[in-house]
């Protein structure tokens, strides 16, 4: 008996909701049938994949090492058959493309504008969200390409940087330690920090700096670079942002920057995809678009606009 694509579909959604009448209800089938699958599998490996927690099901140590290649499996399948029915003229050619949120709101649309020069025929559809969420669709091929500012620990995601990303310390436009001077780092510990939500890439690297400094100031949690901004424009803390989300606010004298001593952790944007399985032409097209002269171009117009 061979693996099937039904067994992988019905582990991978006890993995994903915790249990049997979960994945049974979204997979629109019984309780049974899934059970069933999943020790078809179980017996076609010779190792068992789930374990009870409670009144619900966990992957044990081999379910969490298989669950990986099973997704990577299904996803493949997916790609190629949308592949194969864009190529046969069924379906018009598609790229999905994630982004994380600053780059959703301030970089993928001057990209997209040039690019669509050129790839006029190509159905384009965007995902936004935070870096955890977008690595997460893109190792599931939820998405083909994404654009983020830190580069993918996971070795099943390969990226190329294609644009500088300056980090900024941002404050009140009254703030006493906004005024040209640098200032000692010790000084940053004595107001709150404003950060994004937990697997944002910014939270990440506004962490490690104050790891980095021993610095242990009052965190506040907000949900949006929009509401760190207006909140950090009322005096409510200081935030690292990228500059790219704040020029505007900066040339209007509603924020002001901090310079500390040492200097501050620069980053790239970086363009990510899968490094599983083959690439499709559309992900190489979009990928070697970013890295050049004229995306680099439209890039430059938009934060100069």
């Amino acid at each position: 008996m061979a693996v099937t694509v039904t067994q992988l579909v019905a582990f991978l959604t006890v993995v994903r909701r915790g249990s049997v009448t979960a994945a049974a209800e979204e997979l629109v089938v019984t309780q049974p049938s899934v059970s069933a699958a999943i020790g078809a599998l179980e017996r076609e490996l010779g190792v068992t994949l789930m374990e009870r927690s409670g009144r619900g099901l966990r992957p044990t140590a081999a379910g969490k090492l298989y669950a990986p290649y099973a997704a990577d499996v299904l996803g493949l399948l997916e790609q190629g058959a949308r592949a194969a029915r864009e190529t046969g003229g069924d379906e018009q050619r598609t790229l999905r493309i994630g982004a994380v949120t600053t780059a959703g709101e301030h970089l993928v649309a001057p990209l997209l504008r040039t690019f669509r020069e050129g790839h006029g025929d190509l159905e384009i559809t965007l995902h936004v969200g935070n870096r955890e969420d977008v690595f997460k669709r893109l190792t599931a091929r939820e998405v083909d390409v994404a654009i983020t500012g830190r580069l993918p620990e996971d070795s099943a995601l390969y990226g190329r940087p294609f644009a500088p990303n300056e980090i900024v310390l941002i404050a009140a436009p009254g703030d006493p330690l906004a005024r040209g001077r640098t200032v000692a780092v010790q000084e940053l510990a004595g107001k709150p920090w404003l950060m994004r939500e937990p697997g944002s890439g910014t939270r990440t690297l506004c962490e490690e700096y104050l790891v980095a400094n021993e610095l242990t100031p009052r965190i506040l949690t907000l949900g949006s670079n929009g509401a760190i901004k207006q909140a950090v424009a009322l005096g409510l803390g200081l935030a690292l942002q990228p500059r790219c989300a704040v020029q505007l606010e900066l040339e209007l004298g509603m924020l002001a920057t901090i310079r500390p001593r040492g200097g501050l952790p620069q980053r790239a944007w970086y363009v990510v995809r899968s490094a599983v399985g083959p690439v499709r032409e559309e992900v190489t097209a979009f990928m070697d678009f970013a890295e050049s002269r004229a995306a680099q171009h439209a890039l430059a117009r938009a934060l100069a606009s």
